[in-house]
């Protein structure tokens, strides 16, 4: 067998420990009350109502983003992401697409390429024989979301980075992360190639695989994907872009759906939102927020 150097690239989202959700004033509360008490109009998507940023959740992710060294946006704007699923219930998702609130940054040594924020989807249940059941009170929380350079080689590598920024979001007090509310959840874009090709930058194709609950189970997943990637490079097959899940009772993973591309979305500026000017306003200075900064835990 060829020898293949794997290229991981990490999405990790972690919702932000807020009051309220992210557009409206409904508490962000998601586990702890009966399903679906926890919404309004807002985050129901219903006519005639109109957002309002949380000003808290922009604070949080760019505590962070001093935090990790990263570089603050001038001004920023909230785009639809523009896709059908019954946990979106307006028929889009607020996100940032163009302007991020942080470009780059290091952590535990792994570059950064971005992080902004974002609204989260509502959660669905899939007990109930042959239907699913919605819980809205997810819908609308903040959530931030970190993306990594492909620069990660190795499961443990893509583990040992995911719980640094686990300790960072909660010595921060940004996030509790817990992976077991799904507070916190990992997707990883792995390809591999020969040492070659990935010195060289020629990547192999990316396969995504989604909502990763644990770090364990990040690096199985991870694991996994290499090893059969590699399998289908030596029959000579090719390896087919798409979105995968893992199953943890058969630790495997397993084909959900065709990777989509970013034009897929249809993303265009909310007109319902307006631009933040971030260096315009006096709490978002790098000054005023280094000081709101604990002591950081060493890498």
């Amino acid at each position: 067998m060829k020898n293949y150097k794997a290229t991981i690239g990490l999405e990790i989202h972690a919702e932000l420990k807020t009051a309220t959700k992210m557009f409206c004033d409904s508490p962000n509360d998601p586990f702890n009350a009966a399903p679906n008490a926890n919404v309004c109009p807002i985050c129901m998507g219903h006519p005639g109502t109109l957002p309002v940023i949380n000003k808290k959740a922009v604070e949080s992710v760019l505590r962070v983003g001093v935090a990790v060294g990263g570089e603050l946006a001038d001004f920023t704007e909230f785009d639809r992401k523009n896709y059908f699923y019954p946990d979106i219930p307006k028929g889009y998702q607020l996100s940032q697409y163009k302007y991020p609130l942080v470009k780059g940054g290091e952590l535990a040594g792994v570059e950064l390429t971005r992080i902004h924020l974002e609204e989260d989807t509502a959660s669905s249940g899939h007990d109930e024989g042959d239907y699913s059941l919605v819980d809205f009170n997810r819908a609308g929380v903040p959530l931030m979301e970190l993306v990594t350079e492909p620069v990660i080689h190795s499961a443990e590598e893509a583990g040992n980075f995911g719980r640094e920024l686990q300790l960072l979001l909660r010595t921060l007090g940004v996030s509790t992360a817990d992976m077991e509310k799904g507070e916190m959840r990992v997707e990883a874009n792995i390809s591999i190639a020969s040492e070659e090709d990935t010195a060289a930058k020629r990547f192999g194709t990316k396969v995504e695989v989604k909502n990763l609950n644990s770090f364990r189970a990040a690096e199985k997943a991870i694991a996994y994907e290499i090893a059969r990637h590699a399998q289908i490079l030596e029959t000579g097959e090719k390896i087919v872009q798409e979105t995968r899940g893992w199953d943890d009772s058969k630790q495997k993973t397993f084909s959900q759906r065709k990777k989509e591309d970013s034009h897929d979305y249809r993303y265009f500026p909310d007109p319902d939102l307006p631009k933040l000017k971030i260096s315009e306003t006096p709490e978002f200075s790098l000054e005023n927020l280094k000081k709101t900064l604990p002591e950081l835990p060493l890498p």
